[in-house]
């Protein structure tokens, strides 16, 4: 796929961008949506949202647009320095490109991101949500990091393979087309 550092510099970025926004949305509609909803007496998730002014991040409530923005460049920064070039090592481990299918390797490669990127991501999630009104305790930042990778390891998982990544793969070749 990606050829060069701007190519993978690109592919990352398309990536992170659609990944951020369904982990947005999965965290705060599928995982929190309910608990929102009757934590604030609202009838949709936005609303409970809108009533508690904005999303409980860095010990304060933030508008939606900074969490998506906070994630993303974190995400982005993290996918850049270890997930893509680590991801890859793994998966040529295991299996050699130029002899391999390349639905395999591709495939290898997604499992091995996932596998890097979603307990990375969801420590600094930890991090980001930590509840520290309460005060800060190292055993409950390791719980709540545990509790994150439990419920985003699977969607993470699922996405990647079966939506996000063909996503991105086709929009990447859209615009990188040989002539």
């Amino acid at each position: 796929m990606p050829q060069n550092q701007f190519q993978r510099m690109v592919f990352a970025f398309l990536t992170v961008l659609v990944t951020v926004h369904g982990y947005v949305f999965y965290s705060l509609y599928v995982v929190n949506g309910t608990t929102l909803m009757n934590i604030n007496g609202a009838d949709s998730v936005i609303g409970a949202i809108n009533a508690q002014g904005g999303v409980y991040m860095f010990g304060r409530m933030l508008p939606i647009w900074a969490v998506i923005l906070i994630e993303f460049c974190f995400a982005y920064g993290l996918e850049c320095l270890v997930g893509s070039p680590c991801s890859f090592k793994l998966a040529c481990k295991v299996f050699n490109p130029e002899k391999t299918h390349p639905m395999l390797v591709e495939t290898a490669v997604i499992c091995a991101t996932v596998g890097l990127m979603c307990p990375a991501m969801s420590f600094l999630a930890a991090i980001f949500y930590y509840p520290y009104y309460t005060g800060f305790n190292v055993l409950t930042l390791f719980a709540n990091w545990l509790k994150l990778v439990c419920f985003n390891f699977p969607f993470a998982y699922f996405s990647q393979l079966f939506f996000i990544q063909p996503f991105v793969r086709t929009v990447f070749k859209k615009l990188f087309v040989r002539n």
